[in-house]
């Protein structure tokens, strides 16, 4: 069985600001992964603990919707202009496996706050230690 994942998010900055975090590997490396370049169509993410995955990128609308393939799911950004200079973002992750909900659930929530942090104010949340990891119980990794 799979369940899907529903998160919406408010920015202070723009869809334009927004999107470029989501797809260049400089925004995503300041709030997402430690390293994610993109290769032919596939961001190469490499994560604090060490993991690596290559993310197939399904679908880009500029600064509206941003579509991957990611760890076996599907997940899909969409960005609307709030009409006041920011941004509403919703998050859908769908085919999550029923076994891994929990976990996953959560990890949106730490990687959300973690791209606000980073948009809107410019402070990188992450402890940046590969000891101290989500795999260890760590929010902050």
């Amino acid at each position: 069985m799979v369940r899907e994942i529903t998160w919406n998010l408010h920015l202070n900055s723009s869809p334009e600001k927004v999107f470029g975090f989501l797809t260049t590997r400089k925004g995503r490396e300041k709030f997402w992964a430690v390293s994610a370049p993109c290769i032919n169509q596939h961001i190469h993410f490499t994560f604090p603990n060490g993991r690596q995955y290559r993310s197939e990128i399904l679908s880009v609308v500029p600064f509206s919707r941003f579509k991957i393939e990611y760890f076996n799911s599907v997940v899909a950004f969409s960005l609307r202009s709030d009409s006041s200079g920011g941004t509403d973002l919703v998050l859908l992750n769908s085919e999550v496996p029923e076994n891994e909900f929990n976990e996953v659930h959560a990890g949106w929530v730490s990687l959300l706050l973690t791209l606000k942090a980073a948009v809107d104010f410019e402070v990188d949340l992450r402890n940046h230690d590969r000891d101290r990891t989500w795999d260890q119980g760590y929010a902050d990794n």
